[in-house]
């Protein structure tokens, strides 16, 4: 297992947002999440939460901060699929406006060592994972997994 985990930068897929800026590097998302310890019951809608996601590292890959945003729930966005209401929308202008206050950005391959934070009771993070001698990193909420042969790509 490497020392940091490289992830791949891979346009119009689930890691399109993340690259370097001038005080290291970034990685950024939108994703749905459950608190931890959920159990799917009525009402579930209502506790699956939409986050707008900005990690930040040196260059070396050592965790820097997080900015962790709500733009709201499943059921929201079912009431308000479009738009500029819709919690998705909100959370592509915040994402936006994120990566817009990192200088000097530039869409590209990272390699970040693992950390984790929970925030609104949700794990976010690169944890590492290990079952039947088999190890590798995910990345929480989003559910990407890398692994061997620790070249950046992704399985979901």
């Amino acid at each position: 297992m490497p020392g940091v985990i490289p992830i791949a930068y891979e346009p119009k897929h689930r890691t399109e947002t993340i690259g370097r800026y001038a005080d290291g590097q970034f990685l950024a998302s939108i994703t749905y999440a459950f608190p931890e310890g959920f159990r799917l019951e009525e009402g579930w809608e209502e506790q699956k939460r939409l986050y707008a996601v900005l990690h930040t590292f040196d260059t070396e890959g050592n965790y820097r901060d997080s900015d962790i945003w709500c733009a709201g729930t499943w059921a929201e966005q079912r009431r308000i699929p479009e738009g500029v209401a819709s919690p998705l929308t909100r959370a592509q202008v915040h994402r936006g406006t994120l990566l817009r206050s990192l200088p000097r950005r530039s869409y590209t391959d990272i390699a970040i060592r693992p950390f984790r934070v929970t925030h609104d009771g949700v794990l976010f993070g690169l944890v590492m994972r290990e079952d039947d001698g088999e190890e590798w990193a995910e990345l929480y909420p989003d559910r990407l997994a890398f692994g061997e042969p620790w070249d950046g790509t992704y399985d979901t």
